[in-house]
């Protein structure tokens, strides 16, 4: 077995015992484009077993810990959590990019740094477990690397809302009254426009933002009234 393998099974306090298993977790299919004669499939169905758990495992969790929200609430906070830059983050911090089976051409291209590849990677070894260990030790690894503080900290900061929503919850508790978002300009042809708003609070402008929609621009300038605030 590789040494670098077992070292992440140190890590994550987690023995799995089909080894096969585990190394099929970090093949990703372009390196099979090179290696014709690999024994393994690449790890797509892994990661998609493995999506299927995590999607599970978050509704058991928010529906334990905090019994108190909606079920609208449920829904975007899901979003939030397992969103491809929250998975892709957790698989930074346990330098699983570093395990990865890719093509020479992933490899030049910066690959076990990509933000997708490592979502995915994330996931299938969320899938690895599950298979070898059970769903108990799935669940419990992704409650200590993924829902960790993370989750708490969306929830306590409603970061699951959209940018529109926090800023009229943070303007009516602030400024008691509702932002306003004004057109500013539409250029380009009528078939790919781009929008700008600007969203003012107190009649002084918070901030803008440009999108190739008059609701994706809104949002935007929600965004960067939040970040002036």
């Amino acid at each position: 077995m590789n040494l670098k393998r077992s070292q992440l099974e140190k890590q994550i306090g987690i023995t799995i015992k089909d080894k096969k298993l585990l190394q099929n977790v970090f093949v990703h299919r372009s390196y099979l484009n090179e290696v014709h004669d690999f024994d393994l499939p690449s790890n797509e169905k892994l990661e998609f077993l493995g999506d299927s758990v995590l999607s599970l495992s978050t509704s058991i969790y928010l529906y334990h810990n905090y019994s108190d929200l909606q079920e609208g609430d449920y829904t975007d906070i899901k979003a939030s959590i397992v969103r491809t830059e929250s998975l892709a983050q957790v698989a930074r911090e346990l330098s699983l990019g570093q395990y990865l089976y890719l093509s020479k051409g992933e490899e030049k291209g910066e690959g076990r740094d990509k933000t997708n590849i490592l979502a995915d990677l994330f996931e299938a070894l969320i899938a690895g477990i599950f298979i070898d260990k059970g769903f108990d030790s799935a669940y419990d690894f992704i409650v200590k690397y993924l829902f960790s503080e993370r989750l708490d900290e969306i929830i306590k900061k409603k970061l699951y809302l959209s940018p529109k929503s926090r800023l009229q919850e943070i303007s009516q508790a602030e400024f008691k009254e509702l932002p306003t978002y004004k057109l500013t300009a539409a250029d380009g042809p009528e078939h790919k426009k781009t929008f700008t708003v600007d969203v003012f609070l107190k009649n002084i402008k918070r901030g803008s933002g440009a999108g190739k929609s008059k609701k994706q621009a809104e949002e935007l300038a929600a965004q960067n009234a939040l970040d002036n605030l």
